[in-house]
């Protein structure tokens, strides 16, 4: 092989070979040496090609060095890139698979959140499927009730109005009878009273004959009683004359006898010197024993003060310095005051008679906390304590023992003939008996009275005076039925006549044979807080007084002509009406307006502790006196009574419980009560409003008392006034509505202690709740 063939095979082959695989720049540096080789011909051709082949060589490590560390390079950029690139794919991959896992998870979750707010909103579609079936259900329930309550509503006003057509029609039938039945019993009446003023006539006729008859026989007796009184007269005169000649010529012969024997005396004895002493003239005297004015006075009249205790007057009228004086003696004005109007007067009262209890304190207490095992009259165990009962007290001012021991034997007689019924349990047990007996109409009477067409007035009415009654009440201190044999006890009281004895301000006394009782006026105290007050004339002398209140609510009271309430009820802005008084006038004709329709019951038996039925606010401020006033009467109650049948009867009142406010005592001869002592009576006057809330129609008598000491008529008229203080201080200061309240005085007639002397026990106020009295109830 030669040189180029070697050098070929050995250089140019693998240096093409390279220059294949390196860029054409670095071949054309390889292959530029065999160019030059070829050109140049100083060196041998061996030298050269060794020369050549050792650069070519040392190129060729050079550039093969330099490709190797190209190629290294870019190895190493490769595997860099690669590296990087598997980086890249590797971290995209990642990328990849996490965004493939994110999107997977979060289509999971929206998938599991679809699901969820598919079966949420499933679950609530189902709910408010429900719900609305539920809905639907109630409102077709509530639809159908509504439509069954208004077939209800109106099949009931057709009822109603059935009813009341049917009632109207019952009561114009009735009415139409009634009427009927009035004009012929009018008829007859009027026939009847045409044959009775006949009949009188001619018994008047017959009795005028008679009478002139009698005094024509009268005259000729009286003639020849007085010729035979002339005659009679003439000889006594005569006699007399005689008498006195012979009287005083025997007073002449004495005398002269006398002075024969003075002088034979005066001539046997000396003339002594001296003025014999004149004598005494017994003292002169005017009227009954009355000492001649000026001449010394040992003792004072009856009715004269003690020291120091309350006395509106003094004996009979004088006044006490520095009190206020109506009056003095029987209606003489004081100087300076405004005279009262007075009248006849009625007889004087006769003092109570003594009573002597001869019990012991233990004893006493014994029997008052057990009244019901003994007939005898209960009292107060305290000293000289008054009976508990007012109408015991009564029999006590009237009788005395005697009276006690009457109506012990009274009770004794009762309860060996009759069972001894228990107190009431209620006030509808305490009326049982009335219940049977009013009438089925009862509601539209009263209905009636309020909407009964009258006259209005412009001014308040003046009630009449009671008319003149001649009824004989002959049980002043008790009349009792026994099986219809009446026991009559032996002091009788003729009520014969009812005057008035005194009036001042606004308060009449009147008089009822030896009795005098104080009539006030409450119509001003009613209309306290009034809007508007108006009056309508009624037929058969009855007035209503319409009182028209804040907030809408009225105040109806319908009067007889004497002033006494038929009926009080009370009509709310709704025209509820709630009744508070209700009286049914009497089929017997008109009553006497002061009379004791308690002296027709039989004594009373307490059958409950005295604890139990008088409350003392001072002893036991804390006691429950809603609980107290809420109970019901001690015994039954006959009938519905009028507002001053409980006013003028103790029997009465005796039935109901009640409150002594002892905690208010009055300065001497006033009514004020200071706001101190108003505090003592809240929880009294809270008990009253929870009453009145229970029940708005409820009825409260507020009583005034005083001690013995002054003049009847004075402390009549003090007492009413301290009862209408307290019942004006219930309305301004705690709110009690006035018409709830009824007032009445009665001074020194119902003592707690049996003293004549100042006793601050005596000077009370009392409170009742009256309504079983004075209300059906069955109108609650």
């Amino acid at each position: 092989m030669s040189i180029r063939s070697k050098l070929f095979a050995t250089v140019a082959l693998p240096v093409l070979s390279v220059s294949v695989a390196v860029p054409p720049a670095v071949a054309d540096s390889l292959m530029k040496p065999f160019e030059v080789a070829q050109e140049g011909g100083g060196q041998s051709d061996e030298e050269l090609l060794l020369q050549k082949q050792r650069q070519a060589e040392e190129e060729a490590a050079r550039q093969a060095a330099e490709q190797q560390r190209a190629a290294e390079e870019e190895e190493a950029a490769r595997q860099a890139a690669e590296q990087q690139r598997a980086a890249e794919e590797e971290a995209a991959r990642q990328a990849a698979e996490q965004q493939r896992a994110a999107e997977e998870e979060a289509a999971r979750q929206a998938a599991e959140q679809q699901k969820a707010a598919e079966e949420e909103a499933a679950r609530q579609a189902a709910e408010q499927q429900k719900a609305a079936e539920e809905e639907a259900a109630r409102q077709a329930a509530e639809q159908q009730k509504a439509a069954e309550e208004e077939a209800a509503r109106q099949a009931a006003e057709q009822q109603k109005a059935a009813e009341e057509d049917a009632a109207r029609k019952a009561a114009e039938e009735q009415k139409a009878a009634e009427e009927q039945k009035a004009a012929e019993e009018q008829k007859a009446a009027d026939e009847q009273k045409a044959a009775d003023e006949q009949k009188a006539a001619d018994e008047q006729k017959a009795a005028e004959e008679q009478k002139a008859a009698e005094e024509q026989k009268a005259a000729e007796e009286q003639k020849a009683a007085d010729e035979q009184k002339t005659a009679d007269e003439q000889k006594a005169a005569e006699e007399q004359k005689a008498a006195e000649e012979q009287k005083a010529a025997e007073e002449q012969k004495a005398a002269e006898e006398q002075k024969a024997a003075e002088e034979q005396k005066a001539a046997e004895e000396p003339k002594a010197g001296g003025e014999t002493a004149p004598a005494v003239e017994p003292q002169p005297q005017t009227g009954e024993g009355q000492p001649v004015p000026g001449a010394e006075q040992p003792q004072t009249g009856e009715g004269q003060p003690v020291p120091g205790a309350e006395q509106p007057q003094t004996g009979e009228g004088q006044p006490v310095p520095g009190t206020e004086q109506p009056q003095t003696g029987e209606g003489q004005p004081v100087p300076g005051t405004e005279q009262p109007v007075t009248a006849e007067q009625p007889q004087v009262q006769q003092p109570a008679p003594e009573v002597v209890d001869t019990r012991t304190e233990e004893e006493k207490v014994k029997i008052a906390d057990d009244p019901a095992a003994t007939d005898e009259t209960v009292v107060l165990p305290v000293e000289n304590g008054a009976a508990v009962l007012d109408s015991d007290k009564d029999a006590d001012n009237a009788g005395g023992n005697q009276a006690r021991e009457e109506r012990q034997k009274l009770r004794e007689e009762l309860r060996a003939k009759e069972e001894d019924a228990p107190p009431p349990a209620d006030d509808a047990a305490a009326q049982a008996a009335i219940a049977a007996e009013m009438p089925a109409d009862l509601p539209q009477k009263i209905e009636a009275n309020l909407n009964e067409k009258g006259t209005r007035v412009d001014e308040a009415p003046v009630f009449v005076v009671p008319e003149t009654t001649n009824i004989v009440n002959n049980t002043v201190i008790n009349n009792t039925v026994i099986n219809n044999n009446t026991t009559v006890n032996n002091i009788t009281n003729n009520i014969t006549e009812v005057k008035i004895v005194e009036q001042v301000d606004n308060r009449v006394i009147l008089g009822v044979g030896d009795q005098i009782f104080v009539r006030g006026d409450d119509r001003p105290r009613l209309r306290y807080d009034a809007e508007e007050t108006y009056y309508d004339q009624l037929p058969r002398g009855r007035t209503r007084e319409t009182i028209v209140r804040p907030g809408g609510y009225r105040i109806v009271t319908v009067y007889n002509r004497y002033g006494d309430i038929l009926q009080r009820s009370r009509v709310d802005r709704d025209g509820n009406e709630y009744l508070m008084i209700y009286a049914p006038e009497r089929d017997e004709g008109p009553r006497p307006a002061i009379i004791d329709v308690g002296y027709e019951l039989p004594p009373m038996r307490l059958r409950i502790p005295v604890r139990d039925y008088i409350a003392d606010v001072s002893d036991d401020p804390d006691r429950d006196y809603y609980e107290f006033l809420a109970e019901p009467p001690v015994e039954r109650v006959e009938r519905v009574y009028t507002m001053d049948e409980v006013r003028y009867s103790a029997r009465l009142r005796d039935k109901v419980r009640r409150v002594d406010l002892d905690t208010i005592t009055f300065p001497t001869g006033s009514a004020e009560v200071s706001m101190s002592q108003a505090k003592t009576m809240r929880k009294v006057a809270a008990a009253m409003e929870k009453i009145l809330a229970k029940d708005p129609g409820e009825t409260f008598f507020i009583e005034g008392h005083t001690d013995a000491v002054g003049s009847d008529r004075s402390n009549l008229v003090l007492s009413d006034k301290r009862a209408e203080s307290v019942a004006s201080l219930l309305t301004e200061v705690y709110g009690i509505p006035p018409e709830n309240l009824a007032t009445q005085g009665y001074g020194e007639r119902f003592l707690k202690v049996r003293t004549q002397d100042a006793e601050q026990q005596n000077r009370r106020v009392t409170i009742r709740r009256v309504t079983p009295l004075v209300r059906p109830v069955a109108q609650r």
